[in-house]
Formats: structure tokens, sequence, C-alpha cells
């Protein structure tokens, strides 16, 4: 439900969300699939479509919408199919010599995709927040008041009280748990008494949004998602950002008042022809790496833009703060179901926080190579000489390979490290370009689609689940987990399939609510003790935030007494 008034506001509520944006929107809507509700505080009444921000919902955000039934509705809202382009063209200008391309760049890919349920989308991040916003509205376990802005918190007796500012007057509601989702000036994150820590980049950038009736039949290159402009006289990227006539550009490294003040001559110059411009909105930035030292104090979380701000080269910020929404929902959940251990909500930082600083890391590596970094006049010479240059600026861009084809930061992160994940099996090497698709505890499920044109994910469960293969493990086996979990109060899907998954290197695998595993074999209990593995009963329990100082032998011989 969307409100906007604060009557009916209540003094109280288990969970309160600060922030409406992309990452509070999610989180609410996850929580509520795990039938937990929640109160959403958004300062804005209206979602500004003039300022479009992230552009690319990339492979794993939309296998995440896909959980909460929105990928479809996303697409359908989408004023690009995908269908449209899935290049990136670097060029001289769109009516001049390509360069290079990157083909299939941000997971964009017709068909069915393999690595994942669903491919990526290129959509503006006004037309995702519509969508959830409209799922909001009819979801009755979120209430989200918009127009409500939060001035201050207060922490009595360790719990949290929000004072809240609207147009119809002053209220407050104390909350259990609260996240800020509120964005790089968290009011949240200034009341728990948390900082960001980083740095800027030393040029500023100018987005344009503007609305032409001649730049689509004036471009002379393929259609695409993205042109990287070299132009000297105006370097920077161009895209389309409907097929109604209006676009976007980022002006790259922009030092002069003069282009803030009037960007149409550097968007003819980038264009190469005298265009019809109408200027819609203009937003000067710079680009921030910056990352909270902590993403939590207490039971008070941040997520999103409130934990971290990176650049938005490779398109990562949005889908990083959907990626925390869906790591720390599930763990909300079980906190307020009360099952979860003492550990499971200390995991959100351990994981999430290193995904965000590789994410830093990879964007600010891309933002030492702009457009204006590979911008030279000789490109632009119709001899041998430019075309020797332009031959040379191709081979040069390679180093822009990760911020494109970048699966092993979208696919790749894993949670091997967290206090929920079993030691000493062996995960791929990081790397940010490639993917490499592994079942080991804290890596993401591989993917497959099913003989029936299913998809592997759409057999798992709200809470774990375990997948097995009919005949390859001891019969009886998932049916004592089973009751096994029950026992405990963790919720635990079970289902078997009848076709091999070979990339999983075993017969069963266990999976944590947000698609991560957190146990593979081919004995659930290991009775035998064969190879030392642990148990599957064991794996679960840690992953419900039980520490590893409690799995004692006692411990593990109540488990297997309890599974029978």
């Amino acid at each position: 439900m969307i409100t906007d008034t604060l009557f009916g506001l209540p003094g109280h509520a288990p969970i309160v969300i600060v922030g409406g944006g992309p990452s509070g929107l999610f989180l609410s809507l996850d929580l509520a699939r795990y039938g937990v509700p929640s109160v959403v505080l958004d300062g804005r009444r209206h979602i500004d479509a003039n300022r479009p921000r992230a552009k690319t919902t990339n492979t794993r955000t939309m296998t995440h919408l896909r959980r909460l039934g929105l990928a479809e509705s996303l697409r359908r809202a989408a004023p690009l199919p995908v269908d449209y382009s899935e290049d990136v063209i670097f060029c001289t200008s769109a009516t001049g010599y390509e360069l290079t391309r990157f083909h299939e760049a941000f997971q964009l890919h017709r068909g069915r995709y393999d690595l994942q349920p669903e491919s990526g989308q290129q959509v503006g991040q006004p037309v995702v927040e519509t969508v959830l916003r409209e799922a909001v509205a009819a979801e009755p376990l979120v209430t989200a008041y918009v127009g409500a802005r939060v001035d201050s918190i207060d922490t009595p007796d360790g719990g949290y009280r929000l004072f809240v500012r609207h147009d119809d007057g002053r209220r407050s509601i104390s909350a259990d748990y609260l996240v800020g989702a509120d964005g790089g000036s968290s009011v949240v994150r200034k009341s728990i008494g948390l900082r960001l820590e980083g740095s800027s980049a030393a040029r500023s950038n100018l987005n344009v949004l503007f609305r032409s009736r001649e730049l689509a039949d004036t471009i002379t290159l393929d259609k695409a998602v993205q042109y990287w402009i070299t132009n000297p006289a105006a370097p920077g990227m161009l895209g389309p950002l409907d097929l109604d006539g209006t676009w976007w550009t980022i002006l790259q490294g922009v030092d002069s008042d003069d282009v803030v003040a009037d960007p149409v001559p550097s968007i003819r110059a980038m264009v190469g022809a005298e265009i019809d411009i109408d200027v819609i909105e203009k937003d000067p930035w710079t680009a921030r790496m910056l990352l909270a030292d902590h993403y939590r104090s207490g039971n008070a979380f941040l997520v999103g833009d409130a934990a971290h701000l990176n650049p938005p080269w490779g398109g990562h910020g949005f889908n990083t703060c959907i990626g925390d929404a869906a790591n720390l929902a599930w763990k909300l959940a079980a906190s307020v179901k009360g099952w979860a251990g003492p550990v499971l909500l200390n995991s959100y930082e351990a994981e999430r926080r290193p995904v965000a600083a590789r994410t830093i890391r990879d964007a600010a590596a891309n933002g030492n190579s702009l457009a204006y970094d590979f911008a030279d006049a000789e490109l632009l010479d119709d001899g041998p000489a430019g075309q020797a240059a332009r031959d040379a600026a191709a081979a040069n861009l390679v180093v822009k390979t990760s911020e494109f084809h970048s699966l092993g930061l979208v696919l790749g992160y894993e949670y091997s490290d967290s206090p929920l994940s079993g030691k000493g099996d062996v995960v791929p090497p990081s790397d940010p370009v490639r993917y490499t698709p592994s079942a080991a505890p804290g890596c993401l499920l591989p993917h497959t689609w099913l003989a029936d044109g299913s998809s592997i994910y759409d057999m798992l469960g709200p809470g774990f689940t375990l997948l097995y293969e009919i005949g390859r493990i001891p019969t009886g086996q998932p049916e004592e987990l089973s009751l096994a979990a029950g026992r405990y109060g963790i919720p635990l899907t079970v289902r078997a399939i009848t076709e091999s998954c070979s990339v999983w290197g075993v017969a069963a695998v266990l999976v944590r609510p947000d698609q991560h595993t957190v146990w593979r074999g081919s004995d659930l209990f290991d009775r035998e003790g064969a190879g030392g593995a642990e148990s599957a009963l064991t794996a679960l329990v840690r992953a419900a935030g039980v520490p590893d100082g409690d799995l004692n032998s006692s411990t593990t011989d109540r488990m297997k007494e309890t599974a029978g």
C-alpha cells in the first residue's frame, strides 16, 4: 500500500525502511515474499523521470526481480526492448568512424540466456522505481508513506524512534530493526554514527537529458545502447532513452562553465551534425568512490547508496544496491520469525561490504580510461594516418572489456569467507570478466535450463532448498533432512530432479534463500565420515547463523539424533 499522508502511521513496526528508491522498495517486497511486513518512509512524493541515473539492469538483478514476479513487468515497461541493440559502440562521432564495439554488453541477449534465468535489460532507473512502486501499492504487507521525511532518529533502550515530517503534520514511529536505504546523504547512517570513506574523481561530468526529432535518422552507425564518442571537441557518451526521441548524454571531463550553461554545441559535436536539441535536464556530477566503514550498528543496517557510492562505469551501482537488499531481506525475515542464529545478521556486512569494495575498485579502474583518454584529432583523418590511429585505438580499447563484459563481477561474487560458509572447498579465482560457474559453498548456484524449458531457479523455495538428483543419494535422506530442519524451525524445500546437473560435480546441493549455495555432496549426513566432509545438516544450521564454535561434537550428535 502507498499513502500520501502520515495519518495511520503506526506507533511501532518491526522493520522500518528509510528511503523508497530501488533498494528500499525491493527490500520491502522481498520481506513480504517471506511473509514479513515493513514500513517504508520515502521523502519523495513522485519519481523524477527527468533524472534517469542508472540505465542498466543486469542479469543478476533481473533474476532477483524474477523471484518477485516482476521481471516481465519491467520488460514490458522498458522503453527500449532487448532486441533494439545489444552493443556499445566506440566511435569518433555518431556520424563518424566506428573504432570498436562490445557485443552483448551488460548481459543484453536476445532469446534464452544460459547463465541466469534472465538476461540484462536496458531501462532507466525511474522506470524500475515505477514498477517497484506499483508492486508495493498492491502488496498488503508493505505500507509506504510518500512525502514522509525523517528529521531525526533517537535510539532509546536499544530500539529506534524516528521523527517524521509531512505536509500534514509530524509524527514518530519506533522500530525493532531499522534500514537506511536513503542514499549518499543518509540520515540513518549519520544517526547511527557510521560514515563513508574514500575519494572523488579529479574531473567532473555533465548528464544531459534532451529530445531530438532528427537524431535517430541522423546517426550513420548501427544501433547501440551507448555510443562512446572520442571526438576531442566533446568526448563522452550518448544513448537513446526511448524510441520516441528522448536521449541522454554524459559529457565527460567537463571543466567549463560555458558547457554546463549550454551543452547543445557539445552534443552536436558528439553527433557530428547540426540536429535539433531540446534540453530537458542538466545534472553536473563527480564520480565518487566511497564505502561505509560498517554496514551495521546494533539492529540498524545500511543498504545501497547509503552504504557505498561508486562510479557508473560498468553500470554496477544500482545493481549492487539490489544485491544488498536481497542479501539482507531473508536474514531480517529469519530474525523476525525467530529461526535466525546470532551470527546471521552479522553476516550481512561480512558478505556485502567486500562485494561493494571490489565493485568500486573495478569501476574506478574503468574511470581511469574514459572517452577523453582516447580522444585524438588524428582519429578524424580520412587518410592512412587516420586509419592507423583508429586501428591503434581499437587495440587500446580492450582495456574497457571489464566495463561491458563484467560477468565475473555480476555473477562471480561469492561468500566463501562468510561466517555462514564452511571451509575447505575451493572456489574459482576472482576475475572481473570471467565467470566460472561453481556449486562450491558461497558461490551463486550455477544455472541450467531443464528439459521442460523451466529454469533450475524456478525450483527454489522461499527459504533454503535442497536440490538432488534422484537415485544418487541414499534413500530417505531428503526426508530426514526436511524433518530435522523443521525441528530447528528452518524453512526448507526439498526438490528432486530427474536429470543430471554435471556442473554441480555432486548429486545434491543446498541453496540459501538468496540463491547462493551452502553445501554440496552426495551423502547428506556423511555417516561414514568419507573425506571428512561435513553433513548437509551441519551446513544448514551454520547457514542459519549458528556460530562454528557452537557446532561442537555434542551439537553434531544432537543434530544426527534429531535427524533420526
